[in-house]
Parts: structure tokens; C-alpha cells; sequence
């Protein structure tokens, strides 16, 4: 199981924002939820999924509004769940809380974390140095590039993001490659494919039996 501890930053001066992005998540990622986002400790949000898709997403989009201070927590919670997010417990959960304390120290402001053998493969250090990348390139990417990158969410091709936003296909393409669209598009999957392979190292129910 995947789970994000998302720390407001500045919660003292910028105002509470915990309900706003917690009622955005849950009607937004809601059915991909194993249970529905909650508050925790004040000015903290607390997400539950058991879908590596789903948690690099929401992480993703936390990160991009620079307002929170992102750990994921990966391994087994225990069973069976409460009612409430903020009551459920396990692994997943302690390695959240260390992620996100991790998290406030580092430039891009994200962890993983996760309880493992010393020798597992992959390790929480082996899908951190695959996000950290994608964060940083998405930092640096200036407004006409997200604009781009949000209109291609909704269109099939760079020449229809081109047209809807009303510019040449030669401009759109220079706009990709400066937003660095393709290098985020191919590197997602792989970074979905690393933490799905993190939690089996973690969750005894997904992982190998024991001879």
C-alpha cells in the first residue's frame, strides 16, 4: 500500500488549504482511493491507495503547487482498514511520517520511504533518484510549457494542443522540447513501475512466499 503525508508549507502565513486540496483529491481520485483523503496533525494531508498510478499522481500534483511538503509511505497497513484515514496504521504509515519529515529537508521536497531488507530490490533511494529528476525538470518549466503539457491531457496529438492553443506546430514542438514534455512522458512509467515493485519488496501478501 501507498501512503502520502503532504505537510503545508507556510500554513502560518499562506491560511489553511488542507480542506481545499483534500475535497480536490478525493473528488478527483476518489474511487482510486482505498479510502477517502483526511486531515491529520492540523495542516497535514493523508492519502490511502493501493495503486502506484494513483499515489505518484496525486504526489506529483501536490509537488507542482509548491505548497506542500510530500512523503510517500510504502509497505503493508494494518487490516482491516477503519472507517477513517487517520485511524488506520501500519508500516505504510510510519514510513510517511519519516518520508515527509525527510521531505522538508530536501530540495525538491519529496521522499519515499519504506521498511525493507537492506539488500531489496528496488529500494525507496532507487525510486527517489528516478521522481527527484522528474521534479526538478518540472520545476524549471516555465508557464508557456505547463500550458502545453495541460492541453495535451485532453487532445490526442502535439498538432491538436497546437491548435487549440492557437499556436504553430513548430512552436508547440519547440515548447515540448524546452518543457522537457517527452523525457516526463517516458520516465512516468518507469517510475510507476518502480514503486509497484517497492511495494511488493514491502507488503508480504504481494511479495514471494516464503519456502
Amino acid at each position: 500500500m501507498f501512503v502520502i503525508s503532504a505537510d503545508q508549507r507556510s500554513s502560518r502565513t499562506t491560511g489553511d488549504l488542507v480542506s481545499e486540496w483534500r475535497d480536490l483529491i478525493n473528488e478527483e481520485y476518489g474511487t482510486r482511493l482505498a479510502l477517502p483523503a483526511d486531515r491529520n496533525a492540523g495542516d497535514e494531508i493523508q492519502v490511502l491507495t493501493a495503486d502506484a498510478d494513483t499515489v505518484l499522481e496525486i504526489a506529483l500534483r501536490l509537488a507542482r503547487s509548491a505548497k506542500w511538503s510530500v512523503g510517500v509511505g510504502v509497505g503493508p497497513v494494518r487490516q482491516p482498514l477503519p472507517a477513517e484515514t487517520r485511524e488506520a496504521s501500519g508500516p505504510a504509515f510510519n514510513a510517511a511520517r519519516d518520508a515527509v519529515t525527510d521531505a522538508k529537508k530536501r530540495p525538491t521536497r519529496f521522499a519515499v520511504r519504506a521498511e525493507q531488507q537492506p539488500d531489496a530490490w528496488p529500494s525507496a533511494r532507487d525510486v527517489q533518484s528516478l521522481i527527484d529528476p522528474i521534479l526538478e525538470l518540472r520545476r524549471k518549466r516555465s508557464q508557456q510549457g505547463w500550458e502545453l503539457h495541460d492541453t495535451m491531457q485532453e487532445v490526442n496529438t502535439q498538432a491538436e494542443a497546437a491548435g487549440r492553443l492557437g499556436i504553430t506546430a513548430a512552436a508547440a514542438s519547440d515548447r515540448a522540447q524546452a518543457a522537457s514534455l517527452r523525457i516526463e512522458r517516458e520516465a512516468l512509467p518507469a517510475a510507476v513501475r518502480l514503486l509497484a515493485a517497492l511495494d511488493r519488496t514491502t507488503s508480504p501478501a504481494k511479495g514471494k512466499e516464503k519456502s
